[in-house]
């Protein structure tokens, strides 16, 4: 295993926007759909310096708006990983919204099968892998998609009124959902770690069922945390999530 990497040695993949080389642990960071490692700005700035917070870069935004997306989440989780294999140095914990935490539960599985068990996997607003809806809205015109990311508010605020930009950032929201809406989940072994489902429990997205059926993906604890709102609840909740997110990861 190779040493820490520093900040500035993070390269295309991973940002660390508050480096904090002497937490005790990682929380690595994987955006919505159509999201950037931007959204975590706040997360990293609330946990550091206790928990050294990573937030993955997918390839087609922002300054990697030039490069080709990914529309395969396991292709995604297999590059991911190869990305965090320098951040292994102290226990890592996980963090996913919506089509994130598909990812990021395809990230600790690999994780675990080279012997790397997160110190936690959290899970938001995403029902489980095993949980299949048929869906559709990447095979939508431009209109209807643009419509569907307004009805879940989604993507920032700015972005929604600003229709040019809005279809500038098109393509890379088109992609990640069809890397959601493609995704099946095949039966690999129970992960060890523990795992905290967060939902909203007006996310038209995932049902309270939905969200508690990822307690059947691990064989270590599990916690299911409802939350006023629905499916970007998070936006509402940021400082409760954050406080959780510290509580649990200093073992409190």
């Amino acid at each position: 295993m190779t040493l820490a990497a520093t900040a500035s040695q993070t390269g295309a993949w991973i940002r660390r926007f508050h480096p904090a080389p002497e937490a005790a642990t990682r929380l690595v960071c994987f955006p919505h759909a159509g999201g950037s490692a931007t959204y975590y700005f706040p997360v990293s700035k609330s946990l550091s310096p206790e928990v050294d917070v990573l937030a993955v870069q997918y390839p087609g935004r922002q300054d990697r708006r030039g490069e080709a997306c990914v529309e395969d989440l396991r292709a995604l989780a297999d590059l991911v990983v190869e990305q965090l294999d320098g951040w292994l140095d102290r226990p890592v914990a996980l963090f996913g919204h919506s089509m994130g935490a598909t990812l990021a539960f395809e990230v600790a599985v690999r994780l675990e099968r080279s012997g790397t068990v997160p110190a936690a996997l959290f899970a938001s607003g995403r029902r489980a892998p095993s949980r299949h809806r048929d869906e559709t809205v990447h095979l939508l015109d431009d209109d209807a998609l643009i419509a569907d990311v307004r009805r879940l508010s989604g993507t920032d605020s700015q972005i929604l009124e600003d229709d040019e930009v809005l279809r500038m950032v098109l393509p890379s929201i088109r992609s990640d959902y069809t890397a959601a809406e493609t995704y099946r989940y095949r039966p690999v072994p129970a992960l060890s770690c523990p795992v905290v489902a967060l939902t909203g429990d007006r996310d038209p997205q995932v049902d309270l069922d939905e969200a508690a059926a990822w307690a059947g993906h691990t064989t270590g604890d599990f916690e299911l945390k409802v939350f006023d709102g629905g499916h970007f609840f998070l936006n509402g909740h940021a400082g409760q999530v954050t406080a959780g997110l510290r509580d649990r990861l200093a073992g409190r």
